[in-house]
């Protein structure tokens, strides 16, 4: 997650994420929106879903990128914004250490 409060005046924060598929990033998609409605958020708009290569949800203060793997890398956002502070989420740890270990498994 970036803190973009001090960048820009369009959000407070870009959440950015990616799957290993257009069905991934659909997926991945489907279940945040999902969730923003049990919580109560309002959704002001998903753009690039049926494509499935780069979606955008806005939820005015947050604005979630969810990339198809290289067009994520072909983009950079996190290059492109690369002053804006980083903001470590509660299940990164445990996610990074499952990614490390999935790795070792295939290696």
């Amino acid at each position: 997650m970036l803190d973009m409060k001090t960048l820009t005046d369009v959000t407070d924060y870009f959440i950015i994420c990616s799957a290993d598929s257009d069905r991934g990033v659909k997926t991945i998609v489907d279940n945040i929106e999902k969730k923003l409605k049990e919580l109560g958020h309002k959704i002001i708009g998903i753009e690039g879903y049926a494509e499935g290569r780069w979606v955008l949800i806005d939820t005015s203060d947050v604005i979630i990128h969810v990339f198809y793997d290289p067009v994520r890398r072909f983009y950079d956002l996190e290059g492109l914004w690369i002053d804006a502070p980083r903001i470590k989420l509660a299940f990164e740890d445990g996610f990074s250490r499952q990614h490390k270990k999935r790795q070792e498994d295939y290696a």
